[in-house]
């Protein structure tokens, strides 16, 4: 249980502690004045005895009825009974009015808010009523007590409301507190079923820029191995080489992201060597011409730019390989005035750029829907870390003319981001556009 759950219970008990030490006090004195009142010692002791009796009769039935909070026949019960045993001692020693002092507060704790002034009103009235119906009272004292009494239901009343008011706004804020407490359970529940979501939806991302695409080479050079192993076994040879070679980064890869620490082909180079051996790669495992090129003046990068400008490498490449029948494939590495910018072409034959952009929407938050596994998910999460650090994906391609993939970073955004490859960041968002002249994602 919250300490905001708890402090609502603690804090009737302690409000009850204060009001169980005026009611004893109350008692005292009234027993006191009744003890040294002037009338017969057998009418003081019956008056002590009917007020010594309210004690327990407080303690047993009218404390937890006020605790509760909730009225049902026996809080009229017990605001009868009080009512009686009071009559009791102010009908053998009107010292015993004294008594209303803690009277009072008690009906209007136990009753609804108009029987309890009713009942304040009636016992305000007791004590000149007995007076009257005693007889041999002078007028003046009559008067003094009826004038007493009139004041006495005035300040009851007043008393009561306020006390009322006091029960009514610990409730409320008893109230508050719980529904604070389920607020808070539903906020964390949330929280930790929106971290599960990222965490699963980072894990998609990784597995599919990494061991997916890794998956996808080596059986196609098993299959190329396979191929020659009769005919050319040194081609074999060296097909089988590169799974090997693919197979251990694929390895320190999986180790590196389920641990979401930076990748291991960034952790020992420089962004640019990273892409170089990545055209390298792309090109012994195709027989592409890949080029690599660095434009501007190198400098440190942030890891989170490093990470996605690397993985929108790789998914380029691999779409090149897998769609886009081509002879060639150049990656640029652009460093600009505040920027920087990496571009991935190609002379494949191309797509409609639009299509592939629908594919993607539809494809929704998981990958899941229609179109092409890769154009869906593939193109959706290169958008997704591009968008991460406030950057802009663009996609141009058409059939026949190729297609070039273009990230832009803003360095002073990404230089703010945190260093991990997935930390996110609020409203941005990626952007596939469409042209008709050169392309990107084949």
């Amino acid at each position: 249980m919250t300490r905001e759950a708890r402090r609502a219970p603690e804090a009737r008990v302690r409000w009850f502690g204060l009001w169980d030490s005026y009611f004893v006090i109350c008692y005292l004195v009234t027993t006191g004045l009744v003890f040294t009142s002037a009338v017969p010692q057998t009418a003081r002791l019956i008056a002590i005895g009917a007020l010594t009796l309210v004690v327990p009769w407080y303690a047993g039935i009218g404390r937890p009825l006020m605790l509760r909070h909730e009225s049902d026949r026996r809080n009229g019960f017990f605001a009868g009974g009080l009512f009686v045993l009071f009559g009791l001692a102010t009908a053998v020693d009107l010292t015993s009015a004294f008594a209303l002092f803690a009277i009072v507060p008690m009906l209007m704790m136990s009753l609804a808010v108009r029987p309890a002034v009713v009942a304040a009103v009636l016992g305000n009235l007791l004590p000149v009523t007995m007076l009257w119906l005693q007889g041999g009272a002078t007028a003046p004292l009559v008067l003094f007590v009826l004038l007493a009494s009139l004041l006495g239901i005035a300040l009851s009343v007043l008393l009561g409301l306020w006390i009322k008011r006091v029960v009514r706004q610990n409730r409320e804020h008893a109230e508050l507190i719980e529904e604070l407490r389920r607020n808070r359970e539903q906020v964390a529940r949330l929280s930790h079923q929106a971290g599960i979501s990222a965490e699963r939806e980072r894990l998609a991302r990784e597995i599919h820029d990494t061991l997916a695409q890794s998956l996808t080479s080596i059986i196609s050079l098993v299959q190329a191995a396979d191929a020659e192993v009769e005919g050319a076994p040194a081609v074999a040879r060296k097909h089988l080489a590169l799974v090997g070679r693919m197979a251990t980064e694929s390895l320190a890869e999986a180790r590196a992201f389920v641990a979401d620490r930076t990748p291991a082909s960034l952790r020992e180079s420089s962004l640019a060597q990273a892409l170089r051996r990545q055209a390298d790669g792309l090109a012994a495992q195709t027989g592409l011409l890949a080029r690599f090129a660095v434009e501007g003046d190198e400098r440190p990068l942030p890891m989170a730019v490093n990470v996605v400008l690397l993985r929108a490498a790789q998914e380029a490449g691999t779409n090149v390989r897998k769609h886009a029948d081509a002879r060639a494939v150049d990656l640029v590495l652009r460093y600009g005035e505040g920027q920087v910018g990496l571009r991935v072409t190609d002379d494949g034959k191309g797509f409609d750029a639009t299509e592939a952009e629908r594919g993607a929407a539809e494809a929704g938050p998981d990958g899941g829907g229609s179109g092409d596994e890769d154009s869906g998910f593939g193109l959706r999460g290169m958008a997704a870390r591009v968008a991460e650090i406030g950057g802009v994906l663009s996609v141009v391609s058409r059939p026949g003319a190729g297609t070039a993939v273009e990230v832009k970073v803003p360095l002073d955004g990404a230089a703010e981001q945190p260093s991990g490859p997935s930390a996110p960041r609020p409203g941005t968002a990626g952007r596939l556009t469409e042209a008709a002249d050169d392309g990107g994602l084949g």
